[in-house]
């Protein structure tokens, strides 16, 4: 029995995930050729072989349904001189923050396809990453690095809220912070931190003016956020661990074009903030603890907004699939 036309919702996900994949397939490339320790090499050279699959994969698919494999990524957006831009702690941040993202998508995609070519294909990808995300925790663990979140003794009883002050942050009378408000800043500030240290390595190899600038922005404004929260938390007496282990080395060629750096970012740290953002929003009753959310999310919109119309500009924005007939 044949398998039934695709849908709209099982081409975009399988059009995203090539991109995905084919960016991944860069970055471990280079991770795989310049991380020194034995397990995070062996991390990052497992993580390149399944992202070599998936593309052959999700090429057989294209193939199958008649549509042009997408251009994504290639050799030529990462350089291989044997330059070491990253410590291995950070290597294996970076893979965490890349399974992260699979682990974020990679459900929903597997909920919304019927075709089971395309459902065997997430599951599959989902059951490794998985399994390789509990090592990689298992081995920041080992190493002292994994950014834990607070640990506070918890009241063991059950409350309901009495009145509207339960809502109130502002002007002295606002209740502690719950458990949800908690967990959802400190994954905030987590994410912020390593996002900051990408921003910084980004601007500082970047070759244009344009890119570096960039950059640096995402840099300050991500500081600006870290900034904000942090001093909820402090207010709070609430401790957090300190940042990772983000050494980065000065090198002489850029290892990664800036096409895929600007992908990284639009993609990988845009789609966690605003994932990130919308979570503590919808559990965060606070009203002080909103506003500064909704102020967060509006100033990366804007950033995220400039990053996409710098990538048309630089025609490096690969247009997603579009019904026969209705082209702009």
């Amino acid at each position: 029995m044949l398998s039934k036309e695709p849908t709209v919702s099982e081409i975009s996900n399988i059009w995203s995930s090539y991109l995905k994949n084919s960016m991944e397939q860069q970055f471990f490339t280079y991770f795989f050729q310049t991380a020194e320790d034995r397990k995070i090499k062996k991390i990052a050279g497992r993580l390149l072989h399944q992202s070599e699959k998936n593309l052959k994969q999700l090429q057989d698919f294209f193939s199958k349904v008649n549509l042009s494999v997408p251009r994504g990524f290639t050799e030529k957006d990462v350089r291989l001189n044997g330059q070491k831009l990253f410590s291995d702690h950070f290597i294996l941040f970076f893979c965490h923050d890349i399974t992260q993202l699979s682990l974020s998508t990679y459900p929903s995609a597997l909920s919304e396809s019927t075709r089971k070519d395309i459902r065997d294909y997430f599951e599959i990808t989902l059951k490794f990453t998985l399994k390789i995300q509990n090592e990689i925790v298992d081995l920041m663990l080992s190493k002292g690095i994994y950014q834990e979140h607070p640990q506070l003794k918890m009241e063991d009883r059950i409350e309901f809220a009495r009145s509207l002050k339960y809502l109130n942050g502002f002007m002295g009378g606002s209740r502690p912070l719950n458990a949800p408000e908690i967990a959802n800043i400190s994954r905030i500030i987590h994410r912020a931190q390593f996002s900051k240290m990408i921003f910084v390595t980004f601007s500082t190899i970047a070759e244009s003016n344009e890119m570096k600038d960039h950059f640096s922005k995402g840099r300050d404004l991500t500081e600006k956020v870290l900034s904000s929260l942090r001093d909820i938390m402090k207010n709070e007496q609430i401790p957090l661990s300190s940042s990772g282990d983000y050494q980065i080395f000065d090198v002489d060629i850029p290892p990664f074009s800036e096409k895929i750096m600007l992908f990284f970012v639009n993609t990988c740290l845009g789609i966690f903030c605003f994932t990130m953002i919308s979570q503590a929003l919808t559990s965060s009753l606070r009203s002080d603890i909103v506003i500064k959310l909704l102020s967060i999310s509006k100033d990366m919109s804007l950033f995220y907004g400039k990053g996409l119309l710098i990538a048309i500009k630089q025609k490096w924005l690969e247009q997603p699939p579009q019904a026969a007939g209705r082209r702009v």
